[in-house]
């Protein structure tokens, strides 16, 4: 399993030179609103040494990260919601992505402008989540009336249900609030999933700030990450040794991509265990909490149906004992059945009809 990421925020906040610098896609970049028409997709793999030492290990003959899809849509301004700047044909552009993640300037640059002539990261925050809020007022709007319509005829006790979410939904939104504000019943999840509200599905902020400012405390709020897009860019151009080495020279932890991704898993739960063999070493990602058969079926569909069992050990483990044989004569690689939780890092070989 994949996922996707939405890259959303005003025009020349930084987001397509993160884009390209995350994505080593090459895309427009310039000085003026709506640049990027069309979106771009880019596909990067995720970054995950547990895989190159097992695939050591093991002597597989490739390697295979799990992937993340970025899909970044044109400057949104104010009014997007209501077609400015062809907002709502960009929005619709990231309906069906996983999470959004809204690039917020906070850098200073006199060379370029910024779409209200000021730095001011919270309402260009304001800005967005309101254009979010009022795309999705109106998709609902419009379904809600659809089923009030139906409700007329045939009675269905489905539309009952259906109704009462949906006017729950409309009335957070009427008072400017986020969807993904609220806890939802596993049912009533179900109900708007089928609509792709915007503000409904998880939010990384990403602020893009001055090359001063990393590794300072920002104090940034909850589900926020702060980067620097003219640093990522200059990573972007230099190969996987040199880049380590210009980190470390900053004085970061990470690259703006490994932290994207870190946080993206957190705010969406998952988790990654991996499969390991002479043939391929490869990450595979669930959710947090997923029983065995269901990460069987993320490989494929037929493991899941005709599940028996998983053998299962973590992946220092099989580092520690040089090898898969080497853990099971030491008795580390465990048998486990249908009831089993997924472990971030499980390595796993699956017996299945």
């Amino acid at each position: 399993m994949s996922f996707s990421l939405g890259i959303v925020g005003l025009p020349n906040v930084g987001k397509s030179t993160i884009f390209k610098a995350l994505t080593k896609n090459k895309v427009d970049i310039a000085n003026y609103p709506f640049c990027t028409i069309d979106p771009n997709v880019g596909v990067v793999a995720v970054p995950d040494n547990r895989l190159d030492q097992l695939a050591k290990i093991s002597n597989s003959e490739k390697i295979v990260p799990t992937t993340i899809e970025f899909v970044d849509i044109a400057g949104l301004v104010k009014g997007a919601s209501e077609g400015q700047g062809l907002g709502n044909k960009f929005l619709a552009n990231i309906r069906e992505v996983d999470a959004i993640v809204q690039v917020i300037r906070n850098f200073n640059d006199n060379n370029v402008i910024h779409v209200h002539g000021q730095i001011d990261p919270e309402y260009d925050k304001q800005i967005i989540n309101l254009e979010l809020i009022l795309a999705d007022l109106d998709t609902l709007t419009k379904y809600l009336d659809k089923v009030i319509s139906k409700m007329k005829g045939v009675y269905e006790k489905s539309l009952d249900k259906e109704k009462v979410v949906l006017e729950k939904a409309r009335t957070m939104l009427e008072a400017n609030e986020l969807l993904n504000k609220n806890e939802w019943t596993d049912e009533e999840k179900k109900i708007l999933k089928t609509l792709n509200l915007l503000t409904s599905k998880p939010i990384i902020y990403l602020y893009n700030i001055d090359e001063n400012d990393l590794g300072k405390d920002l104090n940034l709020p909850n589900n926020a990450i702060a980067v620097c897009a003219k640093i990522e860019a200059e990573l972007a151009d230099l190969k996987p040794e040199e880049a380590s080495e210009y980190i470390k020279e900053l004085g970061i932890k990470t690259s703006g991509l490994d932290a994207l991704i870190q946080a993206s898993y957190e705010l969406l739960g998952l988790i990654t265990f991996i499969t390991t063999g002479p043939m391929e070493s490869k990450a595979w990602t669930v959710t947090r909490g997923a029983k065995a058969p269901q990460a069987a079926g993320v490989i494929h569909t037929d493991f899941e149906k005709g599940f028996i069992r998983a053998e299962v050990v973590n992946w220092q483990d099989i580092i520690k004992c040089g090898g898969w044989n080497q853990a099971k004569e030491k008795g580390l690689i465990r048998m486990e059945g249908k009831e089993y939780e997924i472990k971030d890092g499980d390595t796993v070989h699956f017996h299945f009809n």
